[in-house]
Formats: structure tokens, sequence, C-alpha cells
């Protein structure tokens, strides 16, 4: 068998993949995503094909990219079918996905995203569009009014830039339509990201127009949840290796691990998927799962992608292979973030904690320490700042997140320790890298300069002689003895 991945080639494919179970033609759009990235292809998706496969034919989804046409170019010729490689030291196992029935490319055609959002028959509204996606200050979780994206929104609100501004312009088309409001369901690495979510929107609305604004405040539902499975992003080893076990080509799979959470406030005053049918876990209160993911995996992954590029570790795999580095990650999350915790009902933290650093060390999943560190000055806020913070105002120690913190300094100064270029990718990475180019590489003078961005740090942390000093004495260490020197000496260091 030769050619492309589509809805033809299916019969063709080998009896060991798994394929949709039901008609794809016939499946109706239900659900919008905004950001249809890797990560909602093997997330999302694969829970809502599940819902079809069981015969709740309205729930497909129409996804949209805010940014390139890369996705939609590659899945439009396979009929928007894709192929999901689950991988783990067992082996491989091939999935194809058929609930992405609509591919959109927000900048190329506007008016048929927000006429797809503003149809009745859409009664969700998904979004993976990462932190820096919102338009908002992660040290507040207010909207950054002066964004150009937000400031473009405002000029010209029926040509929207940003998710909310794709958001309140459809919510504004149903509500003088009389069409009921749509779910906002918010599926990114934000605190407390439904709440969060509707704040930034909802004052986006107001800045429009105050009864709008009012409108989606009182009218709008914006659940919250946490979802988890690592992604990796895709490389062309991987199209490779899945042509090959089809028979045909996929030009844009996705690879992730076995593991897959959903976890979601029940809240859809225009109904949902049964959800609950496929694994995801419905609660009143996402809270304690969302700290527990963000602080435990994301925090730890943070840690592992600053300190384990500086030390040459291409992958997550890679730096969990180091003796040092995984003492680190288990003495940071055993230490320092789970007494920052209030966990769930049932919940074993510490089987949740070895499942986790098994995770880290699946050889199969080729997670890039580099992809991780993207957008650190997005993420840093809720993995590391907000558990330093609380840990301060109990009196407790901080070492070992000050110690990850100042990893991530010493990452974003722009230079590895040969001397080589780092591509560091982050909305505020020019500034980063001016603040560190005045600073130099000293600790005394490129601490301060870095605790200083507001945004990431807050006004009181950097004043806080506890927070900035324990940093500063991190990066110091860092600087003289390099990363992996200075994971061996600190994994080692006694409990404060």
């Amino acid at each position: 068998m030769t050619g492309r991945l589509s809805l033809s080639a299916l019969a063709g494919l080998p009896a060991a993949v798994r394929r949709p179970a039901y008609d794809v033609a016939a499946a109706q759009v239900g659900v919008v995503h905004l950001g249809v990235g890797a990560f909602h292809r093997a997330h999302q998706a694969v829970y809502l094909d599940d819902i079809l496969g069981r015969g709740h034919a309205g729930w497909a989804v129409a996804g949209a990219s805010l940014r390139s046409p890369a996705t939609s170019d590659a899945l439009d010729p396979q009929d928007g079918l894709y192929t999901l490689a689950v991988r783990s030291g067992a082996g491989e196992e091939l999935r194809v996905i058929g609930a992405l029935r609509r591919r959109l490319v927000a900048p190329r055609e506007p008016e048929a995203l927000l006429a797809t959002m503003a149809d009745p028959r859409v009664r969700i509204v998904t979004l993976t569009v990462t932190e820096k996606g919102y338009c908002h200050d992660p040290a507040t979780g207010t909207l950054d009014e002066a964004h150009p994206d937000i400031r473009a929104d405002l000029a010209d609100p029926g040509r929207p830039c940003s998710a909310p501004g794709y958001l309140v312009e459809a919510l504004a088309r149903r509500r003088a339509a009389g069409i009921a409001p749509f779910t906002v369901l918010c599926c990114d690495n934000l605190p407390a990201n439904g709440r969060t979510v509707a704040r930034v929107v909802a004052r986006l609305a107001a800045l429009r127009d105050g009864d709008l604004g009012r409108f989606v405040a009182g009218e709008v539902a914006f659940p919250s949840t946490m979802v988890d499975r690592i992604v990796p992003a895709t490389t062309d080893a991987d199209r490779a290796q899945v042509a090959q076990a089809l028979g045909c080509d996929d030009a844009w799979p996705v690879a992730a691990e076995p593991f897959s959470q959903w976890v979601v406030e029940d809240h859809f005053p225009l109904g949902r998927p049964p959800l609950e049918e496929v694994g995801v876990e419905l609660v009143a209160d996402v809270a304690p799962f969302e700290h527990m993911k963000l602080r435990l995996l994301n925090g730890a992954h943070s840690t592992m992608a600053y300190l384990g590029y500086l030390a040459g570790h291409a992958h997550i795999s890679d730096v969990m292979a180091q003796p040092a580095f995984a003492r680190l990650v288990e003495r940071l999350q055993d230490e320092e973030l789970t007494p920052t915790l209030h966990l769930p009902p049932g919940v074993d933290v510490a089987a949740y904690k070895s499942a986790l650093r098994e995770r880290f060390r699946n050889p199969a999943l080729q997670h890039r320490t580099w992809q991780i560190a993207m957008d650190g000055s997005q993420k840093l806020p809720q993995r590391l700042v907000a558990p330093a913070r609380e840990r301060l105002a109990a009196g407790a120690p901080i070492a070992l997140i000050a110690f990850a913190i100042a990893g991530w300094m010493r990452y974003v100064a722009g230079r590895d320790e040969a001397g080589g270029a780092i591509d560091v990718r982050d909305p505020l990475a020019a500034r980063l890298k001016a603040l560190a180019d005045e600073a130099g590489p000293d600790a005394a003078r490129l601490a301060p300069a870095l605790l200083g961005v507001r945004e990431v740090f807050g006004a009181d942390l950097p004043a806080d002689p506890r927070f900035a000093g324990a940093v500063t004495a991190a990066l110091d260490l860092i600087l003289r003895e390099g990363a992996a020197a200075a994971v061996a000496r600190t994994a080692q260091a006694p409990a404060a």
C-alpha cells in the first residue's frame, strides 16, 4: 500500500492499526477547538473520537490554527485523519483519529471561523493556545491591555488576532442573534484556568462594550480543567516510522505516552458529551488536581528542562538517567512541592510521584528539554513561583525551588556552557537577553535584574531577602560550577 492516509485508505491499513469505530464522514461538529496543535490531537481529540465511537455523532471537532496553516495544510489532503502513536518501553500502538472534521486557519479565513463558533450546533469551544496565547499578565492573571493583539482586537473586533478576541467576537455575534453562549473550556496550564480565562475574556468584552462585558461575566460558563499527557513535538523520524507501519504516508502524526488524564469541572449550560463514559473525571473542584499536576509534573519538567539542557541532555529521559538529576527531582517534589498541595480525596500522592518519575524515564518518548523550556516567563509563575510564595508565607525553606528558578535564569541569559547561543523561545526573550547582557555572568547582578521582571515574580518576591538571597546563591553556584556539578551538589545537600 502506498500513497497518503485518507478515508479511502482506511480499509487497507494493517489489522493492528486501530481506526475510527464510526462513520467519519457523517460526524457533525459540536466543538470548536482553538489552537489545534499536537497536544490537542493527542488528548482532547482522542476523547472525542471515543465519544463518536460510542454513537454520539454530534461531537466532532472543528479545529482552528490561530497562526500557522501547517496543521490544515498537512491534514486537509488526509480528510482530517492522522495517526496517534502511543509509545512506551513495551512498544508502539497506532490509532487513526477521525474526530477533527474541519480544519480552519484563522488569519486566512477569520469569517469562516467566527461563523462556525456562532453556529448554534456548536456548544463548546475548547482551547490549547499555550499560556502566552491568552494575552494576560501571568503574575496577576489579568488581561494585558497593552498587548499588541489586544489593541488590534479592540481596533477591529470583526477581524480578531487573539484567542480572547475570537471568543469575544463570536459570543457577541451569538448574543446579537439570540443564540445561547457556548461554554469556554480552557485546556492550558493556567492557574484556575477557567476563572483566569473568564477574567481575561470578560475584561476584553467590557473594553469593547459595558453590556457585552456584563453578559460575558454573567452568562458564559468557563469551567476549569486539568489535562495531562506527555506529547513531544513530531519529528521527521516519527513520520518515517509511522509511514512504515501504516504502509502509507501521514504528514502529521502525533506521538504520546500511554498515560492520559482529563479532569473537568462539570458546568456546561448547553449540555456536553458523555465524557464520563470515556474516562474523563467530572468534579466540582479542579483546583487540587490542577495544583498536583502543575507543581509535581510541570514544575519538575521545567527544572529538568533548563538544568538538563545546560548540562547537555537533549531529552527528559536522558536527564532522568542521571542519578543526580533523578535525586534532585525526587527531593524537589517531596520536600518543597508536595507540602503546598491540598490533595484530592483518595489520591495516593506517593504513588502519583512514583508514576511521574517512571513517565519521565520513558525511553520511547523523545521529549526534548528545549521544547519544554519554551515560554518559561509564562510557565514559571504557576509551576515554581507560586509554591515558593506559599512556602515563604509558611516560613518554610525554598532552596530547591530557588535552584530550579536559577536554572531558568542561567538558560534565558542565552549562552550555553560552551559559549554557544541558546535559541530561547519566549515572549519576553529580547527583554530577558538585554537584562542578562547588561548584567553579565555575575549572579549578584544577574539575579536582581531578572527578578525585576514583574510579570514573572510580582513585586513582593524580589523585595523578600529570603527569596532573592536563595535564588542569587543558587545562580552563583550554577555559574561557578556548571549545571551538572551544581545539580550533583544540590541533590546531595542536607535538607533545610
